[in-house]
């Protein structure tokens, strides 16, 4: 692979109350360094970014009519890690080209951070989701 994983950027975590999920971590000493809303099969979530040190964890709640889903899966879970890149399009061609099960058709823009963020998964072996994501 010609392009280079910098670091784990965070660990995403659905919950299904983004104020008492931040309430528990700030409890931890993280402290919320971003929030922002995002939209999903029509309908709208919300996410908050928690640091304490160089760790983050990404929380997010799906719209309300995903959240019985996420309730139904039992015992917390985290839904994927993500790697921080510096050329996202070069990590999507690569990854893409050497087989890899790529879940979108091309990088996701969100409006995350000050300058939003392009991000794509892939899974591995066991189901389990890698995203790699470059911040804008």
């Amino acid at each position: 692979m010609e392009f280079k994983i910098n670091h784990l950027q965070h660990t995403g975590i659905p919950v299904t109350d983004l104020q008492e999920s931040e309430k528990f971590y700030k409890k931890l000493g993280f402290e919320n360094v971003m929030t922002s809303g995002f939209e999903h099969n029509g309908g709208k979530g919300v996410m908050a970014m928690l640091q304490q040190g160089q760790t983050i964890i990404e929380i997010y709640q799906m719209p309300a009519k995903e959240l019985e889903e996420i309730r139904s899966r039992g015992n917390g879970h985290i839904d994927h890690i993500a790697f921080d890149v510096s050329n996202i399009e070069e990590a999507f061609k690569e990854l893409k080209t050497a087989g890899f099960n790529v879940m979108e058709d091309a990088p996701v823009f969100l409006p995350f951070w000050k300058n939003g963020c392009r991000y794509f998964n892939i899974t591995g072996p066991d189901g389990e989701r890698l995203e790699f994501n470059q911040i804008l």
